[in-house]
């Protein structure tokens, strides 16, 4: 009996050992997920709050007083909320640069080249109650960025502001000192004089999902991985200076499809899950890999807030069935907050980017884009699809009222960006 007590012992160590050796096995292939699952679970016994239009309309996330930020040349003797402001309308000044000026506008943002008639949506500046916005100086930013790389990390919209800054940028340096180039995901902009690059990365929900595809993204059946990130941030590494964005992919009107697995599995195990905390996940899974990756001494991080649409005209006192087609002045009122931006979502930024390890600067760009109905692309931009003789006689019913023509809003969204990394 001795013999087989013992080796029925043995076994069953050797069974433990084989099911540990497993668990750390999946734990190690899944690691990423397995967070992810444990915090979905506590997640779904709180429901997220939406805060009062008071509480959400000035945003804005202050750093540590007694931090010195990287890039920063100066600090201003009176705090002064840069995000709370008025349009003013301004010929002399205003644009900053001519859309048949900069090579670099894609086909769907150039308003004027594809038949726009009007020109006053050119010429609105945006002027703080308390302060003004540091003149914007492309040769001191570029000065400031020798030999460093900043990356926007994000959507469309993400993409606007990029290109936008290299249009404010590009006059500056010499034709045959400046380059762009495209592979895949990543878009890059070289000033060789200065070492320097500006780059941008397609990665719509941050993290891995069935839309990553720079090219064919429309997808309208969107799934996520929000506990995946590491396909998309290896190309992030050895970036000095980052500028995230995420919002409109997240918004569907639906729960977002949540895969548990890899998308190569031939079964996928999908649960839904409520937006707010869907969105919740991924940008706190973004946190991690910048608090791991980034150094507060020598990197500095941003985050743009959601970019507003502009699709029912009713809300601002329009007429029913309108949208932003045919708009031409900025909405006046102060208090205006349209429909497309959700409140629940603005109250998450705000509380997501307070007493991070690494401190990150939001950009609260969405008030004062609220203000500009006028400044969308609407028809005029490059149609991917004939249209339709329906269309055609109704141009409201294609009418892009969620991206911006170049030059235009994005151009005040690089002098903010300008003003809080230089001078916060």
């Amino acid at each position: 009996m001795k013999p087989q007590a013992s080796y029925q012992k043995k076994s069953s160590i050797s069974f433990y050992i084989i099911s540990l050796c497993f668990v750390f096995f999946v734990v190690i292939l899944y690691g990423e997920d397995f967070s992810c699952i444990l915090k979905q679970s506590t997640l779904k016994l709180q429901e997220p709050e939406e805060e009062k239009p008071e509480h959400i309309l000035p945003l804005h996330v202050e750093q540590e007083k007694d931090l010195v930020l990287p890039f920063a040349v100066e600090r201003g003797e009176n705090e002064c909320n840069l995000f709370s402001g008025s349009w003013v309308y301004d010929e002399e000044t205003r644009p900053q640069y001519q859309e048949e000026e900069c090579p670099y506008i894609q086909p769907q943002l150039t308003c004027q080249a594809h038949g726009r008639p009007d020109k006053g949506y050119l010429h609105w500046r945006w002027q703080p109650h308390e302060c003004d916005l540091p003149r914007f100086n492309a040769t001191f930013m570029l000065e400031k960025l020798r030999g460093k790389r900043m990356m926007f990390i994000g959507d469309s919209l993400n993409r606007g502001q990029y290109v936008s800054l290299v249009c404010l940028l590009h006059r500056s340096i010499p034709e045959n000192a400046k380059s762009m180039t495209t592979n895949g995901s990543l878009t890059i902009f070289t000033a060789k004089d200065y070492n320097a690059t500006i780059e941008f990365y397609w990665a719509p929900f941050l993290v891995e999902s069935n839309s990553d595809d720079a090219i064919v993204h429309r997808v309208q059946d969107r799934i996520v991985r929000v506990g995946s990130i590491n396909k998309h941030a290896r190309h992030w590494k050895g970036i000095d200076i980052m500028v995230f964005n995420t919002y409109l992919w997240w918004m569907t009107g639906q729960k977002m499809k949540i895969l548990r697995g890899s998308f190569d599995s031939e079964t996928k195990n999908i649960t839904l899950m409520v937006t707010e905390d869907a969105y919740r996940l991924a940008v706190r899974r973004m946190m991690r890999w910048v608090e791991h990756n980034m150094d507060p001494k020598v990197n500095r991080v941003f985050f743009a807030s959601m970019s507003p649409c502009h699709e029912r005209s009713e809300n601002w006192g329009g007429e029913v069935g309108g949208n932003c087609y045919g708009e031409t002045m900025p909405i006046k009122d102060p208090n205006y907050w349209g429909v497309c931006s959700r409140k629940s979502i603005m109250s998450l930024v705000g509380k997501l980017f307070t007493g991070t390890k690494i401190p990150v600067t939001v950009l609260n760009i969405t008030q004062l884009s609220d203000y500009r109905k006028d400044a969308h692309t609407s028809i005029y931009k490059k149609q991917w699809n004939k249209l339709t003789p329906e269309q055609l006689a109704n141009p409201k019913s294609y009418s892009d009222c969620v991206h911006w023509c170049l030059p235009g809003l994005q151009d005040t969204w690089n002098e903010l960006l300008y003003a809080k990394l230089f001078f916060p």
